[in-house]
C-alpha cells in the first residue's frame, strides 16, 4: 500500500488528484500540498520519521507549473536525498518530459488526468516500491541513453535511439524522425547532437542530425552533396560535407 503526495498550487486539480488516488485500491493515504516548499517540508519530516513512521511518504505526484520553487526544483532536491520519494509528475505541460526522465521520474501524466492513466503511474510505483523495498529505489524509468521519451496521446513512450533516422531542428524543438514517423520533442538540435555524437549522428546542415547508420547514398551533383536517408534526400552544407565524406569513407 503505497503513501502518497500529491502536489498542485491549483486546488481544483489538487482536490480532483486525491480523489482518484484514494479511489485506487493500491494507495494506503493520499494527503495534499499546495506548493512545493510545503511539499518539502513533509518530505523532509517524513524522511526523519523513517519508512515505518507515521508521515512516511512512498511516492509524490507532483504538478510542474508552481509560483515559487516548481515541480521540476522540487524533483532536483530530491535526487540529493539518500532514499527519496519516488516522483511522478502530473501537469498539463507536455514540454518537460526529457527534463522529468532525466530527473529520475517514474512518470510523467498529462493533464486532464484520466481515470485510467493516473491507475497506470500508481501501478509502476508500485511494483518498483515493492522490488526495492530491501534496496536503493531504482526508478521504471531510469533515464536510458538508448532510448528518449515522447508525449503520444498524453502517454509517455520510449523510441529507440537506433530507430531515428534523422532529426529537424525546428525552433526551441526537435523532430525525431523513423520509419513509423516523427516526434517532436523539446530539446535543442545542438543538445542532441551534443548526447549523440557518439552513437553515429553527425550534423550535416544547421537543420539536420542524421544517422550514419541510416544514409542509404551520398549524392554529388554539380558541387552539391545530398544523402539519402529512406525516402527524404538531404541537403548538405558545404561547411559539413567534408566531414561527412571522411565519417563514411571511415564507416566503409
Amino acid at each position: 500500500m503505497l503513501r502518497a503526495l500529491a502536489v498542485d498550487d491549483e486546488r481544483p486539480s489538487l482536490e480532483e488528484l486525491l480523489y482518484l488516488l484514494n479511489a485506487d485500491p493500491r494507495i494506503g493515504s493520499a494527503q495534499g500540498a499546495g506548493d512545493a516548499t510545503e511539499a518539502l517540508r513533509r518530505i523532509n519530516r517524513a524522511l526523519e520519521s523513517g519508512p515505518a513512521g507515521p508521515e512516511a511518504i512512498d511516492v509524490v505526484f507532483l504538478d510542474i507549473n508552481m509560483p515559487g520553487l516548481d515541480g521540476l526544483d522540487l524533483a532536483r532536491l530530491l535526487t540529493g536525498f539518500a532514499k527519496p520519494p519516488l516522483v511522478v509528475f502530473v501537469t498539463a505541460h507536455e514540454d518537460f518530459a526529457v527534463q522529468a526522465f532525466d530527473l529520475k521520474a517514474v512518470d510523467y501524466v498529462l493533464k486532464p488526468v484520466r481515470k485510467e492513466r493516473l491507475a497506470e503511474a500508481v501501478r509502476r510505483a508500485a511494483e518498483l516500491a515493492e522490488r526495492t523495498d530491501t534496496g536503493p529505489r531504482i526508478p521504471v524509468h531510469e533515464p536510458d541513453p538508448d532510448q528518449i521519451p515522447v508525449e503520444l496521446g498524453g502517454v509517455t513512450r520510449f523510441v529507440p535511439v537506433e530507430d531515428i533516422t534523422h532529426v529537424e531542428a525546428q525552433g526551441d524543438y526537435a523532430r525525431l524522425h523513423t520509419d513509423r514517423g516523427s516526434h517532436l520533442v523539446r530539446i535543442p538540435l545542438s543538445a542532441l547532437e551534443e548526447r549523440w555524437r557518439s552513437r553515429g549522428f553527425v550534423r550535416i546542415h544547421r537543420r539536420h542530425l542524421v544517422a550514419l547508420r541510416h544514409i542509404g547514398e551520398l549524392r554529388l551533383d554539380a558541387g552539391t552533396v545530398s544523402v539519402v536517408v529512406g525516402a527524404e534526400e538531404l541537403q548538405v552544407s558545404r561547411r559539413h560535407a567534408r566531414e561527412l565524406r571522411d565519417l563514411l569513407m571511415r564507416r566503409t
